[in-house]
């Protein structure tokens, strides 16, 4: 089971403010655990996402990571590639 799920939106035209700049969101339910489990879960995607998105991701979309409880556990490795394995599966990768 995967350690994140990712969702993709592309940006609307008229919201491209920096040129069509990545953009990323966080979010981790309570259903993951108490307040230390999601600020746990919060700060690995977030150096996930801040290592991952750069040079992974498309520009001019906007990215949601979503923690599960398999995120407080899963290696840090198992969740880069979740992340690029999203992406690509959603078209959202950037081409090389």
């Amino acid at each position: 089971m995967p350690g994140v799920v990712l969702q993709v939106a592309a940006q609307p035209p008229h919201d491209r403010s920096s040129r069509g700049a990545m953009r990323y969101g966080l979010t981790v339910s309570r259903r993951v655990g108490n307040a230390v489990a999601r600020n746990r879960v919060r700060r690995r995607l977030r150096a996930v996402a801040e290592k991952v998105l750069p040079r992974a991701a498309a520009d001019g979309h906007d990215y949601v990571l979503i923690g599960r409880k398999a995120s407080a556990g899963r290696r840090f490795d198992a969740l880069e590639r979740d992340v690029e394995t999203g992406l690509r599966r959603l078209g959202a990768a950037r081409e090389s």
